[in-house]
């Protein structure tokens, strides 16, 4: 035994158990001290215990991997080692994704384990970064295949062995290094995938403008490096969790925009800021994106990659469905393709195939669709980013909303076939599947496209834009701006647009599929900002109303998130619109069906708020104007008169406010609190704002709380102050949503929060004096 590895076991002079050894190398490992290392070992040690422990001889090919990657080595001898090594890792990490393995015996060490415990995992990383060492000024040079080789080895390491990647990731410098290995087409399949993993555990983000040439790296990638690549800059561009989700509280939120302030740009904003720097980036993508199946590269290309067979969303499971579907079509067309195990390859570096091989369709397809996840994700984070306009510019130039439409019928939104592809161990209707995942980044990508921005009437054909005019021109109003705005050149082609084509999948859509909330939220997001009756008119002629009457009372859904979804496309769609109302007022024709409306509404106002208020603004405008076709339309719908009783106001008021606190407010239930605004704004014009507070204060005492609500909502709208006064955007979209004046929104809250007891609009002059509770501190549970 060699004289390190006595003192390492403390002078005992006891014969070692295998087990002894292995945890006095994962202490080395957690400390840097003791056993770390094969080489700490002798070659007649290893070779003595591996008889006993079957290590498959890996230490022992350790240590000569050791002896042969020195400085001065020419790397032959090394290479040869790695070759050894790499199938016996790469088969039991295919084992590992393929869910194959079986539980392991106690006394059974699995060969990536003993590979990273004897230091292999430190040694390859060494090996990889040895062209950063110069000698005699001159850099050293490994070959691409043996690079190749370590990248594969450190991969099936870290899919099998827990906390490899960790520690992987912890190495800053040695992650910056692996982008400058995709510089060659030969490993780069292997360090993005690499790169991929690591980056998802690591804790900081890292930064892109650190990697060496960025510009030049990204720039020669060919279209499919670039669409691999997107793979990566999904995780480095996408916040990290810092509470942009609906879920997270807005105390929370603020919290963290207050010390990103002081902080100055995310690591995802300066990401996304070095890529839109990149000369060509943003068109290449959007080519991508919108690039047809016949278009793709050829079959040599395509199967080159499936060779890389842990490179796909899911790793080997969709390798294992591309194979299926592979085998069953080319049995089919009499083709043949036979991939070689996992590390084999011709000395072209491509599987064995026949002269007559043909890629079949659906592989095509599917080639394709893994392409275009990664690519409209990263266009869908650069939409929602701080150079919003600038890309959106860009898209709309690149053409990417006709390109999509193009590909909506024959792509994104194809027929499934009797042996559609899907993940092993899913279905076709499962979230995980591609072909799903693909319709809903496609519809997340239309939401942020259309949020707010006069852009969305790219969405429209020629014929469809001149359907807007008319209805204006029709209806005496003036034309919307943006309409006469937009460029007819960048605009949809074909029959119909992308947003029509929507429509239609939409009203096929089956009610218990997922899609539905996806395809409300994209369409809502067309109708939302500035109230337009040429856009309402647009939908409502293509029968949207009524399929989502359908859908609320019809088929009586249950899903909460594609209710709430549906009951704020119908108020975008009703807002204002005399004619939504008739409509309504038309396909709720029996109390029967208004009771089960209802229904859906009072069974949680979280989800139907929004169309609360939309239909209270819509009834405060109707009161004012004097019109034949209002006055009938106020006369005779059942919703208009259900909402115009004062009850019926304060029964909403007082759930809104009650069912909000400062604490629990997110993204997604602070519409309550406005919604409970709207409702005293109106009152406050009608003068009528005492009226609502002292009705408020009788329904406390009424529930034996005098104070709870009134108490809650003194800290709601201070906490509204705070939020509101310093964001520009939420202040926006509260004036342009409401066509309430935001100086008027300001104004109320100030008034309900007068500290005057004497005041009759102030909500202090409601809360008894030994109830007062309005000081509180938001923090405070």
């Amino acid at each position: 035994m060699a004289a390190a590895t006595v003192a390492a076991w403390g002078g005992w002079g006891g014969r070692p158990r295998p087990g002894n050894i292995l945890l006095q190398l994962r202490q080395g490992q957690l400390t840097g001290r003791g056993l770390v290392r094969a080489v700490q070992f002798t070659e007649t040690f290893l070779t003595e215990r591996d008889k006993q422990s079957k290590w498959s001889g890996i230490p022992q090919l350790l240590l000569k991997l050791y002896a042969t990657s020195h400085l001065h080595s020419d790397f032959v001898e090394c290479q040869n080692i790695l070759k050894e090594i790499s199938p016996l890792l790469s088969m039991e990490a295919m084992a590992f994704v393929t869910e194959e393995r079986k539980l392991t015996q106690e006394t059974t060490y699995p060969n990536t384990y003993i590979f990273d415990l004897f230091g292999g995992v430190d040694l390859l990383v060494e090996i990889l970064m040895r062209p950063t060492i110069s000698i005699r000024g001159q850099k050293l040079k490994i070959s691409d295949e043996m690079s190749k080789d370590c990248l594969s080895i450190l991969y099936n390491t870290c899919v099998c062995t827990e906390g490899v990647t960790k520690r992987l990731a912890e190495k800053n410098d040695f992650v910056i290094f692996l982008f400058t290995l995709m510089t060659s087409k030969k490993t780069f399949l292997q360090t993005a995938t690499l790169i991929e993993d690591i980056l998802g555990v690591k804790k900081e983000m890292i930064r892109l403008d650190e990697v060496p040439n960025l510009s030049s790296l990204v720039s020669n990638f060919d279209q499919q490096q670039l669409a691999n690549f997107c793979r990566i800059l999904a995780v480095t561009i996408s916040e990290m969790d810092t509470g942009n989700d609906d879920k997270h509280t807005l105390l929370a939120k603020n919290a963290q925009q207050k010390k990103s302030l002081s902080l100055g740009p995310s690591a995802a904003e300066i990401n996304q800021a070095a890529l839109l720097s990149i000369p060509g980036f943003v068109e290449r993508l959007c080519k991508l994106a919108t690039r047809k199946v016949s278009e793709s590269t050829g079959t040599a290309s395509f199967l080159q990659e499936l060779e890389e067979w842990y490179t796909w969303l899911d790793n080997a499971l969709v390798l294992d469905a591309l194979m299926r579907v592979a085998n069953e079509e080319s049995e089919h067309n009499q083709a043949s393709i036979v991939f070689p195990p996992p590390g084999a390859s011709e000395e072209n570096g491509l599987p064995h195939t026949s002269t007559r091989t043909q890629l079949p369709q659906s592989m095509k397809i599917m080639h394709e669709i893994m392409y275009k996840l990664e690519v409209l994700y990263v266009l869908c984070v650069l939409l929602m980013g701080r150079q919003r306009n600038q890309v959106h510019r860009m898209i709309a130039e690149f053409k990417l909303i006709p390109g999509l439409n193009n590909l909506f019928d024959k792509l994104i939104w194809r027929k499934h076939s009797a042996s559609a592809l899907v993940l092993h161990g899913h279905n076709q209707n499962c979230d995980c599947s591609p072909d799903i995942t693909l319709k809903i980044q496609f519809l997340r990508l239309l939401q942020s496209f259309s949020d707010h921005h006069e852009n969305k009437y790219l969405l429209l054909n020629n014929q469809e834009l001149n359907e807007l005019s008319a209805i204006s021109l029709k209806a005496n109003i003036p034309e919307v701006e943006a309409v006469l705005n937009t460029d007819r050149s960048l605009v949809c082609d074909g029959k119909r647009g992308l947003l029509t084509r929507l429509l239609q999948v939409m009203k096929k859509e089956p009610a218990e599929s997922s899609f539905r909330f996806w395809q409300a939220r994209a369409v809502e997001s067309f109708l939302r900002g500035t109230t337009s009756y040429a856009d309402q008119m647009f939908l409502l002629k293509r029968g949207l109303l009524e399929h989502i009457l359908y859908c609320i009372v019809d088929s009586e859904c249950k899903s909460r998130d594609v209710l709430q979804s549906y009951f704020d496309l119908l108020g975008e769609l009703m807002k204002f619109n005399v004619d939504a109302f008739k409509r309504f007022n038309k396909y709720i024709n029996t109390d029967a069906k208004f009771q089960v409306f209802l229904k859906q509404i009072n069974s949680s106002l979280v989800d139907s708020n929004m169309l609360v208020r939309c239909v209270t603004l819509s009834l405060d405008r109707f009161e004012n104007q004097v019109d034949m076709k209002v006055a009938e339309v106020l006369s005779e719908c059942r919703l208009l008169a259900y909402i115009s009783q004062v009850p019926t106001q304060m029964s909403f008021l007082f759930r809104l406010i009650n069912i909000i606190h400062v604490q629990t407010l997110t993204q997604e239930n602070v519409s309550c609190l406005n919604t409970s605004l709207v409702i005293l704004m109106l009152a406050r014009r009608k003068e009528r704002l005492p009226l609502y507070l002292r009705l408020l204060q009788r329904m406390e005492h009424s529930k034996k709380y005098p104070g709870f609500l009134l108490n809650n909502f003194h800290n709601l709208l201070r906490f509204w102050q705070q939020h509101y006064l310093h964001k520009d955007k939420d202040s926006t979209c509260l004036e342009n949503s409401s066509c309430i004046s935001f100086s008027y929104w300001k104004e109320t809250v100030s008034i309900l929060l007068n500290p005057d007891r004497q005041s009759p609009s102030a909500l202090v002059s409601y809360i008894e004096e030994p109830y007062m509770d309005i000081d509180r501190d938001f923090t405070e549970e």
